[in-house]
């Protein structure tokens, strides 16, 4: 790994980031990308705890700690940002002021997860959350777009999902078809977001007074985050 790489991924580390990778986004149109070939993604991980807490409906802890890592987030990918610039390079924070917070019913043209696939994070899964090997889904997310020269990762291309309907099975608004993402599909061909924001508004205020259009049903039964439990508990 180059010095400039391992310096930017040790700085996030040192902020608090649970997972950093960098992509090659070249593949992808310039418009959306604002030109720049490499994307950073960078991953925050909900405790083990507040995910279990989650089992019936989404309880306000929950949600405080929503709030928290994006709060985190912009701050990880605005200073990151900074650093990039401070050497010459140009760099955009994908922060929420920039791309939204996801509370609205419209795209993002370069979602977070398309940049974190690209870095070799992880895939999207059935329920068109990234699924990470080391977290499962149970993670937030944001990204950096920049020119800097970086050494990218290799870029995940097909789910690893395989026949697990879990997530399809146990989702209370049915908005999981149960299809396998592969790059180039689009994520409303195989999964339905104004149910799911729908029902996931009608289950904050049941769980917890509402405000907020959060679920995360999904993130509780995955396999993968199930799995992460019993990863973190061994360290």
């Amino acid at each position: 790994m180059d010095n400039l790489t391992e310096s930017i991924k040790n700085s996030m580390y040192h902020m608090g980031a649970s997972l950093a990778g960098i992509g090659d986004l070249t593949e992808l149109p310039p418009e959306v990308r604002h030109n720049m070939p490499v994307g950073i993604s960078v991953a925050v991980a909900y405790p083990e705890e507040v995910i279990r807490g989650i089992a019936d409906l989404p309880t306000k802890e929950y949600h405080n700690w929503y709030c928290k890592l994006n709060e985190e987030l912009d701050k990880i990918v605005t200073s990151s940002a900074e650093e990039l610039r401070a050497l010459g390079y140009a760099a955009i924070a994908q922060t929420r002021a920039q791309v939204g917070n996801g509370e609205l019913e419209n795209n993002t043209a370069l979602p977070h997860k398309t940049v974190a696939t690209r870095a070799g994070l992880g895939w999207i899964g059935k329920s068109a959350l990234l699924v990470t090997e080391r977290y499962g889904t149970m993670i937030r997310l944001s990204s950096i777009l920049t020119d800097a020269p970086l050494e990218t990762a290799e870029p995940v291309n097909q789910s690893r999902c395989g026949n697990c309907r879990i997530c399809t099975d146990a989702c209370p608004a049915g908005a999981i078809s149960g299809e396998l993402w592969t790059v180039g599909l689009y994520r409303d061909e195989f999964f339905d977001p104004l149910k799911c924001r729908k029902t996931a508004r009608e289950r904050a205020r049941q769980g917890f007074g509402g405000g907020s259009t959060i679920c995360g049903k999904c993130i509780e039964v995955c396999p993968y985050t199930r799995r992460a439990w019993k990863h973190l508990a061994t360290q």
